[in-house]
């Protein structure tokens, strides 16, 4: 049985689903938690899969777009006026609604990304051990509903 790790962060992060037939179609806001599991078969030299630090480092340099922004689908009418009048703070998700689904599946591959990186090069003070791989990236929407986003 491999070793896992799990560590989580708050953000405040709004979306609006135009393709929702109710009141979700409209921009509204949450108070998400973000969860990545990460795994590995055997520890590193410091008997970690990794130093949490490295995955909280991670996890909030990509929530980082994420937090008071509002994301929004390219197709939905309000995109253009949105991106203009209030830039970066516009989080554009091309031709799909930026469901809690959809939000997590981004978390997921911008972390992997980040892990195939570290991989490539490897940190002296903070190393991943060999094989580390993520498991799942939970996102809460409220204290009582989440979606989660994992390969495999």
């Amino acid at each position: 049985m491999p070793y896992r790790i799990c560590t989580s962060i708050e953000v405040e992060s709004g979306h609006m689903l135009s393709k929702h037939p109710g009141l979700c179609k409209y921009p509204h806001g949450h108070s998400r938690r973000v969860e990545l599991i990460v795994e590995a078969g055997q520890l590193n030299a410091h008997e970690m899969v990794c130093d949490f630090k490295v995955l909280k480092d991670a996890l909030n340099d990509t929530l980082r777009a994420f937090d008071h922004a509002l994301c929004v689908n390219t197709r939905d009418p309000n995109f253009g006026p949105l991106k203009a009048a209030f830039g970066e703070r516009i989080v554009a998700f091309e031709a799909q609604d930026p469901t809690t689904e959809i939000l997590a599946r981004a978390i997921f591959d911008a972390l992997n990304q980040r892990l195939a990186a570290d991989a490539a090069h490897p940190r002296a003070q903070y190393p991943f051990a060999p094989g580390t791989r993520i498991v799942r990236v939970r996102v809460w929407e409220t204290s009582h509903s989440w979606a989660e986003y994992s390969e495999g």
